[in-house]
């Protein structure tokens, strides 16, 4: 395990890290969001039982060890010599993914299939076909018994979901960010597994869980009140994705759906602190960990504190989008893709795997210039 400091606070912070506190006392908990297996063996020793990634955080992963992963293509490349630089480049984040999911199996056993898993994201480019999701999720379940498989909620991924869930696959849902995803989301995964239920299918170990990027709907709130030039309180931006994360987990422990939430994309402590005390995984970067726990900020049960009424009240009186996302009904299945967030992502994530691709592309036909 690599330490993250030398510094003597800093491990007296991890000694008492809230997120171990969390864990102990409250159903919260954590993963780490990158699939670096240098970043996760530390965030183990405070206390986390998963890990996230997705194509940005494979990348950097990668570029983080580029002489180590440069090396490895170049190997898989002379051992596969028919493979293009996109298959050779998905072949690396399958590696990378296997050896994270390997330094999480004893907190898969602790906790029966629950949580000690790895995700891995289905290609992005995959994001209106289906099948081809349902089949590559069949796949990257099968490169670990640990692994969770990320499924956009679009259309076709809420589909892929259900038919994911009941081929046995433990679901992350993804470029997720609004109340009306995490309901068809959840009903995607009960519709599943009753369609397993059916046929007699043990679920006692799968693990589904359903992302909400609190810190990208607050991003997109801000583009949105640029846009229409408002003049309301700067920072009521930060609580846009505090108040549709607590209205999901309201929704969701009122219907007792057997998904879990998970809180994603961090731009401040309270994607962390206004959720503890809930049944949900937190999935803070590997600095915001460093940060939160040299902070002092304690760990106290928040997930049932409201978000203040006038916040709330003026978020949704001048934000189209966010009334969108703040009520259950906001948005139809079909219009998930349409959104603005889910484009922005998944726009950003179709960059990184180009981005991935011309990293591989460095090494198998290198600048001669």
């Amino acid at each position: 395990m690599l330490p993250v400091s030398t510094d003597a606070d800093t491990f007296a912070h991890m000694a008492t890290s809230p997120f171990l506190v969390m864990s102990e006392q409250t159903p919260s908990r954590l993963w780490n969001d990158s699939a670096d297996p240098r970043e996760l063996g530390s965030a183990l020793s405070w206390g986390a039982v998963g890990a996230t990634c997705n194509p940005v955080i494979a990348l950097t992963a990668l570029k983080a060890d580029a002489p180590t992963w440069r090396s490895r293509i170049a190997q898989y490349s002379a051992a596969h010599p028919e493979a293009t630089d996109s298959e050779v480049g998905w072949a690396m984040v399958r590696e990378l993914s296997v050896r994270a999911a390997e330094l999480l199996e004893p907190a898969f056993s602790e906790h029966r299939g629950i949580n000690g898993r790895l995700s891995v994201q289905t290609d992005p480019r995959l994001h209106r076909d289906t099948q081809a999701l349902v089949d590559q999720a069949v796949e990257f379940s099968n490169l670990a018994p640990n692994i969770i498989v990320k499924l956009p909620v679009t259309a076709a991924g809420v589909a892929a979901i259900e038919e994911a869930t009941y081929r046995g696959v433990s679901i992350n849902a993804t470029v997720s960010f609004t109340v009306p995803q995490t309901i068809a989301v959840a009903d995607a995964v009960e519709r599943g597994l009753a369609r397993r239920a059916a046929e007699g299918l043990d679920s006692s170990e799968m693990g589904p869980v359903c992302t909400i990027m609190v810190g990208r709907l607050d991003d997109w709130m801000k583009v949105v009140g640029e846009r229409a030039k408002l003049a309301i309180d700067p920072g009521y931006y930060e609580w846009a994705g505090v108040a549709a994360f607590k209205r999901a987990h309201e929704v969701y422990v009122e219907r007792g759906y057997r998904t879990r939430l998970l809180s994603a994309a961090f731009r401040n402590h309270m994607h962390w602190s206004e959720f503890v005390g809930g049944n949900v995984v937190i999935s803070p970067p590997f600095a915001w960990q460093e940060r939160i726990n040299a902070s002092g900020i304690e760990a106290v049960n928040r997930i049932d504190e409201p978000v203040a009424a006038h916040i709330v009240k003026a978020l949704y009186d001048n934000l189209p989008d966010f009334r969108c996302a703040y009520d259950p009904d906001g948005m139809t299945v079909d219009e998930f893709l349409e959104y603005g967030a889910t484009a922005r992502t998944l726009r950003q994530f179709l960059t990184a795997t180009n981005e991935l691709e011309m990293f591989v592309r460095d090494v198998t036909v290198p600048n001669p210039d």
